[in-house]
C-alpha cells in the first residue's frame, strides 16, 4: 500500500499531473482575483528594426516588464520541474545549470521563431527541433547537459495544462459535423497503419507503428506521446515518429491550402480537411488561416474535437497492447497490469478539461476562461519548447537512420497519411457539401 502511494508522488507521469494542475490553479486565482501577475513571457512577432505599420522592433519587445515575465516563467517551471525531478531521486546540483541551459536554448528558440519572415512560414516546434537536432547531430550533446532532457516530463506537463483549453462544448458548437469528420475516421485510420504496417510491411516494432498512427491520425506529437507511453514505446521510436510527423506536418501546413485554394473547395470544407488532417494543432491555426477566417474556425473546432481522442485511444491502446500484444501465453493479464501501462497524465488531461467545462465556465463565465488560457497557452508552449528542443538534442541521424528498417516506417507514414486524407475528404465532401445535409452557418461556432 505504501508503495503504491509513493508513486503518486515519485513517478514522471502522476508528477505531470501534479505540476500541471499547479499551474492550471494559480493560473485560475490570478485571473479571477486579479491579486497578482501570472503571465508568462511571450515573443511578439517582430522585425529586425521597427516596422512603420505595426510600430513592432526586437528592441521594443526587450523592455523591463519582458524580462520580468521571462523571469516568472523561468522561476515558475525551474523549480516545478527541479522538485519533480527530486522527487522522481534525480540530482538537483546536476540539474538545475541544465535545465538552465535548455531554457535559455528554449527562449532562442522562441526569438527565432517570432521573427516575422520565419513566423510566417514555420512554427517554434519546428525551430525547437531544428536548434536541438543541429546540436546533437554536430558538435554534440554535452554530458552535463543530459539530466536536462527529459522530453516526456515537460510534454506530459504540457498536456496536462493544454487539457484546460479542450473544452467540451466545443463538440456542441460543431455538432455530429465535427464527430462525423473527427471521431469515425481517426480511428479507421489507425486501424489501417496498424494492419498496413505489421502484416503488409511487417514492422516488427509495433510499439512505433501504433505511436506513428497515433501521431497521423490524431494530433502530432501529442497523441504521439500519450499512445507511446501507452504502448511502451522506446525513446528512439518516439524521436523517430515524432520527426516524421513535424517534417511532413510542415509540407502539410505550406502546401495543403494551396491546393485546396487551387480545386476551389470552400473555406467551410477546405478548413475542416485541414483539421483532421495536418498533424499540429498550431499548424492547423496557421493553415487553416491561409485560407481565411472561416476555414480557421472550422480546423481549429475539428481539430479541437480531434483532441479530445488522445485520452480515449491511449487507454484502448493500452488495453490492446496489454492484453493481445505483450501477453505471455498462459498468463491472464488483469486491471492491475493494464492500469500500470495506462498513461496516468491523461488523466490530468481529463480532469483539466472538466473543471474548465464544467466549473470554471459556469461559475466565472466563458470570458474568464479565455482569460485564463491566455495565461496557461504561454507556460503549455514553454514546456512544448523544452520537449520539442530535448528531443533535438536527443535524436541522432545515424541512429534514426537505422530504426528505419530500410524506408518501412516512411512508407507507413506516407501511406497511411494518404489514406487519412482520402477519408477525412470523403468525409467532409458528405457532411459539408450541402449534398446529404444542410451546411452549417457561420455563427454555429463563433
Amino acid at each position: 500500500m505504501k508503495t503504491n502511494l509513493s508513486k503518486l508522488y515519485k513517478t514522471e507521469d502522476w508528477l505531470a499531473v501534479w505540476i500541471g494542475f499547479a499551474v492550471i490553479a494559480i493560473a485560475c486565482i490570478a485571473v479571477l482575483t486579479g491579486a497578482f501577475e501570472f503571465a508568462a513571457a511571450k515573443f511578439s512577432t517582430w522585425h529586425l528594426w521597427e516596422d512603420v505599420a505595426e510600430k513592432k522592433s526586437l528592441l521594443a519587445q526587450l523592455n523591463g516588464a519582458f524580462w520580468v515575465k521571462l523571469l516568472r516563467t523561468f522561476l515558475v517551471l525551474g523549480v516545478l520541474f527541479t522538485l519533480g525531478v527530486k522527487l522522481q531521486g534525480g540530482k538537483v546540483k546536476e540539474f538545475v545549470p541544465a535545465f538552465l541551459c535548455l531554457f535559455v536554448l528554449a527562449v532562442v528558440v522562441r526569438l527565432i521563431s517570432a521573427e516575422f519572415t520565419l513566423n510566417r512560414y514555420l512554427e517554434w516546434a519546428f525551430w525547437a527541433l531544428i536548434v536541438g537536432l543541429l546540436i546533437s547531430n554536430t558538435v554534440g550533446v554535452p554530458q552535463w547537459l543530459r539530466p536536462a532532457i527529459r522530453t516526456e516530463f515537460y510534454i506530459k506537463t504540457g498536456l496536462v495544462i493544454m487539457g484546460f483549453s479542450v473544452l467540451f462544448s466545443n463538440i456542441a458548437k460543431f455538432g455530429l459535423y465535427g464527430l462525423g469528420i473527427a471521431w469515425i475516421v481517426t480511428p479507421i485510420v489507425i486501424i489501417f497503419m496498424w494492419w498496413f504496417g505489421t502484416k503488409v510491411l511487417k514492422i516488427g516494432n509495433k510499439p512505433l507503428v501504433i505511436t506513428l498512427a497515433a501521431a497521423t491520425s490524431v494530433c502530432g506529437t501529442s497523441a504521439a506521446i500519450a499512445t507511446g507511453a501507452a504502448a511502451g514505446a522506446k525513446k528512439n521510436d518516439l524521436g523517430i515518429a515524432i520527426s516524421i510527423s513535424i517534417i511532413f506536418t510542415i509540407l502539410m501546413m505550406v502546401f495543403e491550402p494551396m491546393i485546396i485554394r487551387a480545386t476551389g473547395m470552400s473555406q467551410l470544407m477546405g478548413g475542416a480537411l485541414i483539421g483532421g488532417t495536418v498533424d499540429s494543432t498550431g499548424a492547423v491555426v496557421l493553415a487553416g488561416n491561409a485560407l481565411g477566417p472561416e476555414a480557421e474556425q472550422a480546423a481549429v473546432l475539428v481539430k479541437s474535437i480531434q483532441n479530445i481522442l488522445i485520452g480515449f485511444i491511449a487507454f484502448f491502446v493500452a488495453l490492446f497492447f496489454a492484453t493481445r500484444v505483450d501477453k505471455t501465453e498462459g498468463k491472464k493479464v488483469g486491471a492491475g497490469e493494464i492500469w500500470n501501462r495506462f498513461p496516468k497524465f491523461i488523466i490530468g488531461f481529463f480532469v483539466a478539461s472538466l473543471v474548465a467545462s464544467f466549473l470554471i465556465q459556469p461559475l466565472a463565465g466563458t470570458d474568464s476562461v479565455k482569460a485564463i488560457n491566455g495565461v496557461l497557452d504561454q507556460y503549455k508552449n514553454w514546456c512544448f519548447v523544452l520537449a520539442f528542443t530535448s528531443i533535438g538534442l536527443d535524436t541522432n541521424f545515424r541512429e534514426i537512420a537505422k530504426q528505419m528498417q530500410g524506408g518501412k516506417v516512411l512508407w507507413l507514414y506516407v501511406v497511411g497519411q494518404l489514406f487519412n486524407i482520402a477519408l477525412t475528404f470523403f468525409a467532409v465532401w458528405l457532411l459539408l457539401s450541402g449534398v446529404l445535409f444542410e451546411i452549417p452557418v457561420l455563427d454555429l461556432y463563433k
